[in-house]
């Protein structure tokens, strides 16, 4: 596909470009390159393991002839010689090393066999050792590349990612590359070993008898002359599935980007014929490659019988004339069952080599971009470089334009001092939000210059550039992880000193260190230290948490923080300090509550008492379900709780509820449509339980009709949902209440271990670990008659946190909230304010906001906005400032105003000579 890298014909010619293909052309060149010494090494084990190799296949005939047939040992007791070791020098005739062992028939036979099973042992270590190391060599060399081509990508000019499909790029990384690490180990070594065990067998075969030599020499030509030419076929049907299966990923991954449009558009059915019909032209490519590779293996497989076939014929016919005896014709066919393996795998071999090499050359040109970032450019800075940047940030001259050749910035000139903040006003696409952009280098210019005091801000290292300029704007992404990790992200520039030090055995960090630097790999641990406290002012982690509390409630984001936690789960072992506060809390709570005259706004859980704010479940079981997959059906299907509901009378009287309950909603909602509101807030059942509901009141509204036991169970389910102040039917009198306390009683008293597993019962003066945060400390139910129950219940909630002295471990339970795939598991003013904290954190010289909250109301903008300057300039007067405003009102906030217009500064001033000549007016109109 190669539009998907098309050439940047706006290269600027003041960027220092790297080199476009470092990646050498050829795999076999790639290979070679990075791994000669070790393909040296595995080529001489493999030398060496040829000569056991062909002392195999000689030996059965010395069994044959000599022990089994009795040559040499036709008189009784006769002896031969073994092992005797002797070779031939020039001038200096035979020299003996060991003059061997005398043995007769039987013990020849065994010693003979002795050593064909040592012969056999050691070819099995020999290709033990070689398939290992040529898979570690493999791994290894998978490794250097996929980092390679990851390193390409963190290398890409800004305007390249506007043309890229992730799914596309993630494909050739993982997918594409992988044959390519099974390769490396084979790209040498197998044609020598399997090169030198066929001519092995071949050459035996030559010496036992020429005329089998060249029956197996002309079908063997034959077979390396037609099966790797049918092979091309494939090659080239391999290279259209690779292309239509990474379009297929680009495809699927537009999908789920833009699910929100399909349903909008109600594009769906286009969507599933689309993708029916890229599967349909997958199916036919891997088809049309199953017939190909099937009829090549038919044929391949018919050359390699039709050989033995020959062997017998004219082999036999040999021997029965004469000219061959017996344990040479077994010797030949036991060599030739050694040839066709070999021959095959090396066939399989060249079509491999070319099948990989077309996918390196593949991947090789979708990574060959013009105007790459110079590797050295991302060297790693370990010193805070703050104040390494010239001052002061400057454009000049600066032009911009988009892929579609509209200009963006035209002649921009603008000076950006330190200590100074200035406002870029102007609706979308004006060159405001550009140029803030093209100060972060988020844009490269098509011409002119940023300059940060006399040097090109391209052309400075992006240690000293990107930690000395800050950049938040409105699509800022969040990564998969905690918020917690999110907000750290902007801190782990360069490794610190100790990186490596996390506490296992030395002797494996030095090998993961050492692998690392044979795969060309930086040795540093993502997990150990990245974050340059002393840099940043800070003394440790625990200043840095100050830090990030301090930036949450500047950017209003604690009380979501406070949120999350109440939502979350936690362990009491992993946290026994907060769990025992939490448990101290609730009557804290209660005390503070009947001070405010707000007793009745929770309702706490009192084991003698029903709660009428709970479920009817809630109330019977007085506990929470430990596991969440088990819901009511499994412990109604409980043994002992049938029984014992049975036994108190309860379970006749909570299906008649339950039949009332069906009645009351089937009058209340039967005649709505499914989709109707009204159904969003019923938990008794849903719109299409209705209809079948529907029809059991219907049948046990007829006299003397008894449900079974399934419907029965059904209604009971209905009637465990229930609560009386949510639902208002009027079924929980005081004496079910009463009779369903009791029935708890007796469950408590003689609840079956099974069930005690799946239940844990309510203790108020222990913390709960199947509840949140939430119901830990409320330990009881909000009363839904509050209009603002929950506001008032949360400021007596945080007040009392500040007391207690845990809000901030209470915040830190928050921060471990995972906000999920970009961030999708955060609304988006959520997504905003963090991607703003995120900038705030770090320590820089200039700071550049593109339109940082836009999904804020105006209000909190400026509230936040004027929190976070007077923030950055507290911390450092020096700082400089500069935003790209949604909305003007935030002006006066600045010390200068800039005011866009297609691509051009038209005003420039302070705050206030602006408004006296109508300039903030008009650029309002114009937003």
């Amino acid at each position: 596909m190669p539009f998907l890298f098309p050439r940047n014909p706006r290269r600027p010619q003041n960027r220092r470009a790297g080199p476009t293909a470092e990646l050498e052309p050829s795999i076999a060149g790639y290979i070679w390159a990075h791994t000669k010494p070790q393909q040296l090494w595995i080529l001489t084990i493999v030398a060496l393991s040829m000569i056991p190799y062909f002392m195999s296949f000689n030996l059965p005939k010395d069994i044959v002839n000599g022990p089994i047939q009795g040559k040499g040992f036709e008189a009784p007791g006769a002896t031969q010689t073994f092992m005797r070791l002797s070779f031939d020098l020039p001038f200096t005739g035979e020299v003996v090393l060991f003059d061997g062992v005398q043995l007769e028939r039987l013990p020849m036979l065994m010693a003979l066999s002795a050593v064909f099973l040592a012969l056999v042992i050691i070819n099995g270590l020999f290709k033990f050792y070689i398939n290992t190391y040529k898979g570690k060599l493999g791994e290894r060399l998978l490794r250097r590349i996929r980092f390679a081509l990851v390193d390409k990508v963190l290398r890409f000019p800004p305007a390249t990612f506007k043309r890229l499909k992730g799914a596309e790029i993630a494909s050739m990384v993982k997918d594409e590359v992988e044959p390519l690490g099974g390769f490396t180990g084979d790209a040498f070594v197998a044609p020598a070993l399997l090169g030198g065990q066929a001519l092995t067998a071949l050459a035996f075969i030559f010496v036992q008898n020429v005329t089998l030599g060249m029956i197996t020499t002309a079908l063997v030509s034959v077979q390396v002359f037609i099966i790797p030419r049918m092979r091309r076929r494939l090659l080239v049907l391999g290279r259209e599935r690779q292309i239509t299966a990474r379009q297929l990923a680009g495809r699927i991954s537009d999908i789920v980007e833009r699910i929100g449009t399909i349903h909008a558009y109600d594009t769906t059915n286009y969507e599933r014929a689309d993708i029916a019909a890229r599967l349909g032209r997958i199916f036919s490519i891997r088809y049309d490659i199953y017939r190909w590779k099937f009829l090549v293996k038919f044929i391949n497989n018919f050359l390699a019988s039709l050989t033995p076939f020959l062997f017998y014929s004219v082999g036999g016919y040999l021997a029965l004339s004469g000219r061959l005896d017996i344990g040479q014709l077994v010797a030949v066919i036991g060599a030739y069952k050694d040839l066709p393996g070999p021959l095959k795998e090396l066939i399989d071999w060249d079509q491999n080599r070319q099948d990989v090499d077309v996918k390196y050359q593949q991947v090789v040109s979708q990574f060959a971009v013009d105007g790459m970032i110079d590797r050295a450019l991302h060297d790693v800075i370990p010193d805070a470089p703050n104040g390494k940047l010239g001052k002061p940030l400057a454009a000049v001259n600066l032009g911009v334009v988009d892929d579609s050749g509209s200009v963006v910035l035209d002649g921009v000139n603008l000076t950006l001092n330190p200590g100074e903040s200035v406002a870029f006003l102007g609706p979308v696409g004006s060159g405001s939000d550009t140029l803030a952009e093209a100060f972060a280098r988020m844009v490269w210019p098509t011409r002119g210059r940023i300059l940060a005091g006399q040097a090109n801000l391209l052309d400075l290292p992006e240690g000293i550039a990107g930690r000395s300029i800050t950049y938040a704007g409105p699509d800022s992404h969040l990564f998969s992880g905690t918020v917690f990790e999110n907000l750290v992200y902007g801190l782990k520039n360069a490794p610190q000193a100790g990186n490596n030090d996390d506490g296992t055995d030395p002797r494996e960090r030095e090998w993961r260190r050492r692998e690392a630097a044979l795969c060309a790999n930086p040795p540093y641990d993502p997990e150990g230290g990245w974050i340059d406290y002393a840099g940043l002012g800070l003394d440790g982690p625990s200043d840095l948490l100050d830090e990030i509390m301090a930036t949450l409630d500047c950017v209003l984001l604690s009380a979501d923080m406070r949120d999350l936690a109440l939502r979350t789960r936690i362990s009491a072992a992993d946290h026994p300090n907060l769990a025992r506060k939490i448990v101290e809390m609730r009557g804290l709570l209660r005390a503070d509550l009947e001070r405010q005259n707000l007793t009745d706004l929770l309702v706490p859980f009192q084991r003698d008492s029903y709660n009428p704010e709970a479920t009817v479940l809630e109330n019977l079981l007085f506990g929470n379900v430990r596991d969440e997959n088990v819901n009511a059906a499994r412990i109604r299907t409980n043994a002992s709780f049938q029984h014992l509901l049975a036994a108190q009378g309860l379970d006749d009287t909570l299906a008649a509820m339950g039949l009332e309950i069906a009645r009351n909603v089937i009058g209340l909602f039967a005649d709505l449509p499914a989709d109707h509101p009204f159904f969003r807030g019923l938990n008794l059942m849903t719109a299409e339980d209705l209809p079948a509901y529907q029809s059991l009141v219907q049948k046990l509204d007829v006299a003397g009709t008894v449900p079974t036991p399934e419907e029965r169970d059904r209604l009971i389910r209905l009637a465990f949902e229930y609560v009386e102040p949510q639902h208002r039917f009027g079924l929980l009198d005081p004496g079910l209440q009463a009779s369903i306390v009791a029935v708890r009683h007796e469950l408590h008293r003689t609840m079956p271990p099974e069930l005690r597993e799946m239940v844990e019962v309510y203790d108020p003066d222990a913390f709960m670990e199947t509840g949140t945060l939430r119901d830990n400390i409320f330990f009881g139910r909000v009363s839904p008659r509050f209009r603002d129950g929950h506001e008032q219940v949360n400021e007596t909630l945080e007040r009392l946190l500040r007391q207690l002295g845990i809000y901030q471990g209470f915040i830190c339970i928050g921060l471990t909230f995972d906000v999920g795939t970009n961030g999708g598991r955060l609304s988006i003013t959520q997504r905003h304010k963090v991607a703003l904290a995120r900038a705030l954190l770090r320590k820089s010289d200039y700071y550049l906001f593109n339109r940082p909250l836009a999904a804020l109301d105006v209000r909190s903008q400026e509230t936040i906005m004027a929190a976070a300057a007077a923030r950055l300039r507290g911390r450092d007067p020096s700082v400089g400032i500069a935003c790209a405003l949604s909305t003007p009102a935030l002006a006066q906030h600045f010390d200068r105003v800039v005011v866009f217009d297609s691509g051009e500064i038209v005003e420039e001033g302070a705050p206030e000579e602006l408004t006296q000549n109508s300039g903030i007016t008009q650029a309002m109109i114009r937003a």
